[in-house]
């Protein structure tokens, strides 16, 4: 029975059955705006010490995320949509990184149970909501990181900036501490200390 539930896993992202909840049209508008830049993720730097720190940070997760990530091409692009989509949404990449390890295990094709999709277990409820209705779009990385920041960040000003509330209603679990302490362990994991 083990080995059967593994291999099952192995296959299979654990996000929680997010809801759709009635918006707001100025939520809507704003998240519907918040999607669509599609342009690449190009960082801005005020000065050169803060463009040096993002080259060391993107060394350093490269490395850690090495054995997830094999491809070097792959993970520094990941890496570098993860960082402009976080910072972009106001969030710290580090939590990011935490939610997609515990949400897919930093897999592109994942595909939960209830239908949440790809690396931050979007749920394809969103395309419709704020975007054009094609869910097919949340494998691709840099949308699925764009929808999955800007739907978190929403969360997280719905509950008054309580980060424990936002990580629940991300996951369809508000209220029950399994998710959020799993993601604020994986955060701790990713946090760059230069």
């Amino acid at each position: 029975m083990l080995v059967a539930l593994l291999s099952w896993s192995a296959g299979h992202a654990c996000a929680g059955n997010q809801q759709e909840e009635a918006l707001a049209d100025s939520v809507r508008a704003a998240l519907s705006r918040a999607i669509t830049d599609a342009g690449p993720p190009k960082p801005r730097f005020a000065d050169i010490k803060a463009r040096i720190g993002y080259l060391f940070w993107l060394g350093e997760m490269s490395s850690r995320l090495k054995k997830k990530l094999p491809d070097f091409q792959v993970r520094l692009e990941f890496l570098r949509t993860v960082w402009y989509e976080a910072r972009r949404a106001g969030l710290d990449p580090a939590m990011v990184l935490g939610l997609i390890q515990v949400e897919s295990a930093f897999r592109k094709y994942a595909l939960s149970p209830v239908g949440a999709t790809g690396y931050m277990q979007v749920m394809p409820f969103w395309t419709r909501v704020i975007g054009d209705g094609d869910s097919k779009k949340l494998f691709h990385m840099q949308t699925n990181l764009r929808y999955g920041c800007s739907v978190l960040r929403m969360y997280i000003d719905r509950e008054g900036g309580n980060l424990y509330l936002a990580l629940g209603r991300y996951n369809g679990s508000r209220g029950r501490a399994e998710y959020p302490d799993a993601v604020l362990a994986a955060w701790n994991q990713w946090k760059y200390k230069p």
